[in-house]
């Protein structure tokens, strides 16, 4: 066998269809593409999956659960593991390099699987409630915070209605009194307003009409 003699195995490799090439090749004229419409048209192309505006099929398939995109940063530890680590003080870096971790996880946490008798100190690292308990019992640590419940939210409280203030003064008999008083006072002083207004335009007019026309208006020649 020689390189100048190598070739696909037969049947491996087809004849390439030449579309509208004659109505005699038997795929002439319209090439395969039928008559008229989007798809014999170029350039008539529209988004992968759509079926001419009926729901697509990847709509209608119904969907469950939830795949997490972070669902292997995370890995879990157990007791077990931790007494075959032979280092005192773990750590994720001792826990990758031991083998009980995958190298790409980001953050683990210990759970209750398996015994520990020996004396660990872990950092860095999660621990479940039970494992907290394991680990302390053995004489370790571990630097993971205590979770705390979460506050519960006080009802709001709502204030009482207070009760209405005393009568002001003035609403009362006195002060209605007081408001026709003042009333009555008000109309008295436009009355002699409005008739001394009056006096004086009748002297007005009394003073006008006793004025002597002056010269050649109204009264003719002299």
């Amino acid at each position: 066998m020689e390189l100048n003699t190598l070739k696909p195995a037969p049947g491996s490799k087809h004849v390439r269809k030449r579309v509208a090439r004659g109505i005699g090749s038997g795929t002439g004229k319209t090439g395969g593409r039928g008559h008229k419409g989007q798809r014999a048209r170029s350039g008539g192309f529209h988004k992968v999956g759509f079926e001419g505006g009926q729901m697509p099929l990847q709509r209608r398939l119904p969907k469950r659960g939830f795949n997490s995109p972070t669902r292997e940063d995370g890995a879990e530890v157990l007791l077990s593991d931790l007494e075959r680590v032979k280092a005192e003080k773990i750590d994720l870096a001792v826990l990758k390099e031991a083998g009980v971790v995958p190298g790409s996880a980001k953050r683990a946490k210990v759970i209750v699987s398996g015994k520990l008798t020996r004396k660990v100190t872990l950092t860095g690292v999660a621990v479940s409630k039970g494992a907290r308990a394991a680990i302390e019992a053995a004489g370790g640590s571990t630097d993971a915070p205590i979770p705390q419940p979460k506050p519960k939210r006080e009802p709001k409280v709502v204030p009482a209605p207070q009760p209405q203030a005393d009568a002001k003064p003035g609403k009362g008999k006195a002060g209605a009194e007081k408001r026709a008083g003042d009333a009555k006072e008000t109309s008295e002083s436009k009355g002699e307003r409005g008739a001394k207004d009056k006096g004086e335009g009748k002297d007005k007019r009394e003073a006008k009409e006793t004025r002597p026309e002056p010269h050649g208006k109204k009264g003719g020649k002299a």
